[in-house]
């Protein structure tokens, strides 16, 4: 049995942080400028800012990421939980890396009173969907967006 620990990301994790960010931004095919990253980074470490971000680690070895974010709702007194990126790196796939990510997510959401952890994926994300029909209920609704920049 495989033992990964999930654990709240810390200042001095950041090097072992950034090339799964990388990844997850390869695996998307977007490229978010430094300063944004820098930015994000700093917005986990504020304990007033609604971001959460943990890693999970297999010894040593960061082996993948959840970022979330914590909003208000219109439907319930308790707030949502967006879970924003999920990533496990390309060798650590398939070892329930990814389950544990969100089970730390559904944890800390109850933990901190949420009524719903929600996500998107984008649908060519075949592998993921196979999770995500396990651990999760699809919705049915439909993602619009308008792009400002």
């Amino acid at each position: 049995m495989l033992s990964v620990e999930v654990k709240a990301i810390e200042n001095n994790d950041f090097d072992i942080w950034l090339p799964l960010w990388k990844g997850y931004q390869r695996f998307y095919q977007v490229d978010i400028s430094e300063s944004v990253t820098l930015e994000t980074w700093a917005r986990f470490l504020d304990p007033i800012e609604p971001m959460q971000a943990a890693l999970a680690k297999v010894g040593e070895h960061a082996a993948g990421l959840v970022h979330a974010i914590y909003h208000r709702s219109t439907s319930t007194t308790g707030d949502y939980c967006y879970l924003h990126d999920l990533f496990v790196a390309p060798d650590a796939r398939g070892r329930g890396i990814g389950r544990a990510l969100i089970e730390h997510v559904y944890a800390d959401a109850k933990g901190r009173g949420a009524s719903r952890v929600h996500w998107l994926t984008h649908e060519s994300n075949y592998a993921g969907k196979l999770l995500y029909d396990r651990v999760g209920d699809r919705s049915g609704f439909v993602q619009y967006r308008k792009q400002f920049t």
